[in-house]
């Protein structure tokens, strides 16, 4: 029994000496839970709409104020012309938007009888969905009100437009999110374990001290993911238009330009990884931890972002993975140009050059 004492003392002096296993053991269940329980939901909260009353009379502006107080919604504003309702959801913030026919009130009371419609961004057919069905148990509710106050049955049908994607498919909104998360996989993950492998073999040591420069070791370990992920892109588009039907309305050039900056970042965040891990198991570990869970929480591709707390949000904005799907969405399905995504691929073009900046001053350290 003293032994096993003595044994069971040992490991936990490895544990503790080990900074970054105790840091996993004791950190990501705390990190799980936080993501899990604040990220993972089928509910849609504080989604930003906008309305459009062309009647302006007592009972829009009724409907209109118990939207308001819905936790589900956000009025981000009050257009005035219904032209501006391409211009907000071109915008990429806006998820809906209702509108209010002329003498709503007047036809509601004098013909028993109105109608609303709601405007949603079908990108994401399962948010849009459930908007929808948001906007009409509230109009529902409204409804039955009146009802239990006049002796006639009085009836708002609502009316559904779905934008972007009329037949509400789910290839529309898992196309974008596992294009930017097999690119980031790859190109990272790979990229980073390739580098370290050479670190841990003992082979990095030899090349470096070799004719070669520095920098060619780095190269010649990134073209191959950098190919491969090519190949992946156009295999992924191929299947998405001729076997899934997903339509290219933008510009494929344009299309293309904002892949290959992705996998630039992809394989610039990659090499940052390489500097700091010392293993292929931590190379790995880190992007598991580092990649893979935020691209599957964190950008928008399988939970609406809005529905997070405002410190989740805030981490959201430096996971590349949510500016490319909001590209290959805006792209793709919006038809929208390049000044339409602008911020996006700034945003992403600081990303890659950061990450070449710090992994460049690391690999010098470590020279």
């Amino acid at each position: 029994m003293k032994q096993l004492k003595f044994f069971i003392k040992k490991e936990f002096y490895h544990i503790l000496r080990d900074k970054r296993s105790l840091l996993i053991l004791l950190g990501l269940p705390v990190v799980q839970l936080l993501l899990f329980g604040f990220a993972i939901t089928t509910e849609v909260r504080n989604a930003k709409i906008v309305v459009f009353d062309n009647s302006k009379d007592n009972v829009t502006q009724q409907i209109i104020s118990k939207i308001q107080n819905n936790k589900y919604f956000l009025i981000d504003k009050t257009i005035y012309n219904q032209s501006q309702i391409e211009e907000v959801f071109k915008e990429g913030k806006i998820r809906l938007a209702i509108i209010f026919p002329n003498n709503f009130q007047n036809d509601l009371l004098h013909n028993n009888k109105a109608q609303i419609q709601i405007i949603a961004d079908a990108t994401d057919p399962n948010q849009a969905t459930t908007l929808t069905n948001y906007v009409a148990s509230i109009v529902n509710d409204f409804q039955q009100e009146l009802n239990q106050q006049s002796k006639i049955i009085l009836n708002i049908k609502t009316e559904y437009r779905m934008l972007y994607n009329p037949q509400l498919k789910g290839a529309y909104s898992s196309v974008p999110g596992v294009m930017g998360m097999i690119l980031l996989l790859i190109s990272a993950m790979m990229t980073s374990i390739s580098i370290v492998k050479e670190k841990e073999t003992g082979t990095m040591e030899i090349l470096l001290v070799s004719p070669m420069k520095p920098w060619f070791v780095v190269v010649s370990k990134v073209i191959p993911y950098f190919v491969i992920s090519i190949i992946n892109v156009a295999t992924i588009i191929l299947l998405s238009v001729f076997v899934l039907g997903m339509p290219i309305k933008g510009s494929l050039l344009l299309l293309s330009f904002s892949t290959l900056l992705y996998i630039f970042c992809a394989l610039s965040l990659g090499i940052l990884i390489s500097t700091v891990a010392d293993t292929q198991q931590a190379a790995m570990i880190i992007s598991i931890i580092g990649l893979m869970l935020p691209v599957v929480m964190l950008s928008g591709y399988a939970f609406p972002i809005a529905n997070m707390p405002n410190i989740l949000q805030w981490i959201s904005n430096i996971v590349p993975a949510k500016w490319y799907i909001i590209i290959v969405k805006s792209v793709m399905l919006k038809g929208l140009g390049f000044e339409d995504i602008f911020d996006e691929i700034i945003i992403l073009t600081v990303m890659t050059i950061l990450f070449l900046i710090i992994s460049i001053k690391r690999f010098k350290v470590r020279l």
